[in-house]
């Protein structure tokens, strides 16, 4: 049973659960608080320096009420001459106190001024510039990544991906935690705060004019609603999915992830082959790092390779993709090669592996 206003409740709850601003990483600056700190420091050094400058020239200056200056009076004449007020019960008399007010003290006051007029735009224009950048933002981002959760998975998906050449300013991680967020905008990558679950979230990372989607979430359930929500989305997006479950995963490729990667098994996996060949175990791990050692790659065939066979090749083939088919290097039907295939070599890797047209690396969790 559900208790009056419970609903208008929860209708507030999503509003701002899907309402939350993109968050785009930013430079390195100071933060406000100490911004503003050193704005008034300096405004308070301005004050003090006009306070001083009309104290020693106190002889110069008349006070209608009782015609001496002393120091109290210096400091409210320089508060008011600051502020630009001007009461005119102390003025200056003599033509040196004239001067100063001419070359010093009018300067100060356009100096004081411009401090206080300055950190109150700097603060009524921050969103504005913020609208600026997001909007900016969003036109010029296309085929980029989107990445669900910024875990462990998210992260290591991130770095294989970026060590092959993707450009930070071309991946916007989702997470519905802000602190997560926090730490993909600090390591350069633009954020959105949110259930990934719930379409209107997904927009906000402009899921439609994604290329490829990472679904790396925290549970196998999240994982199907994110990528049917995304496939809705974006048709023709290349969707990789990491579940704990082997169970789960061809829920997660009838709800439109073209991979699945067993992130329970494939460790488990790995465990197992170190036990029996150590050795084997590095080689593997090797070539799920990339750009280190051994790296495992996908690219065309040349017109050069044509009509060869894989092991003619120069570098090492391991498999042969043939229309929607993976086939292995001996395969009987891959005898000769056709232009249309896809190879996936063995090579040394580089400090940067670039991903072109012609070459990119195999998802890997």
């Amino acid at each position: 049973m559900k208790l009056p206003g419970q609903d208008a409740i929860a209708r507030q709850a999503d509003e701002h659960l899907v309402t939350r601003r993109v968050r785009l990483p930013r430079r390195v600056v100071e933060r406000p608080v100490r911004q503003v700190g050193k704005r008034l420091a300096l405004a308070l050094l301005v004050l003090v320096a006009t306070v001083l400058i009309v104290y020693a020239d106190r002889e110069g200056y008349r006070d209608s009420s009782d015609g001496s200056v002393d120091f109290l009076d210096a400091a409210y004449y320089a508060t008011v001459t600051l502020s630009t007020t001007g009461y005119g019960d102390i003025t200056p008399v003599s033509d040196a106190a004239r001067l100063t007010n001419i070359l010093i003290i009018t300067p100060l006051r356009v100096l004081f001024l411009i401090i206080l007029v300055g950190t109150t735009l700097e603060v009524l224009t921050e969103r504005t510039r913020e609208e600026w950048r997001l909007n900016r933002w969003r036109s010029t981002l296309r085929d980029h990544t989107v990445v669900v959760g910024f875990g462990t998975k998210g992260r290591s998906a991130l770095q294989t991906v970026c060590a092959t050449g993707l450009k930070k300013q071309q991946v916007v991680v989702v997470d519905p935690s802000a602190k997560v967020v926090d730490a993909a905008t600090a390591d350069g990558y633009a954020g959105v705060i949110g259930d990934a679950t719930r379409s209107e979230v997904l927009k906000r990372a402009e899921v439609e004019r994604a290329r490829q989607i990472i679904v790396a979430t925290q549970r196998d359930d999240t994982a199907v609603l994110v990528t049917l929500t995304a496939r809705q989305l974006n048709r023709g997006a290349k969707i990789v999915a990491a579940v704990r479950e082997e169970e789960n995963a061809p829920l997660l490729r009838q709800s439109g992830a073209d991979a699945v990667i067993t992130s329970a098994s494939a460790a488990g996996r790995l465990l197992g082959l170190s036990v029996l060949s150590p050795a084997a175990g590095m080689v593997l791990e090797d070539l799920i790092q990339q750009g280190s050692g051994l790296d495992i790659v996908e690219r065309p065939v040349t017109k050069a390779e044509v009509g060869r066979g894989p092991r003619e090749t120069d570098d090492l083939v391991v498999s042969v993709v043939r229309g929607h088919r993976v086939l292995g290097y001996d395969d009987p039907s891959v005898d000769a090669l056709q232009l249309t295939d896809r190879l996936i070599t063995i090579v040394r890797a580089t400090p940067v592996t670039q991903v072109t047209p012609h070459a990119r690396p195999l998802p890997t969790d």
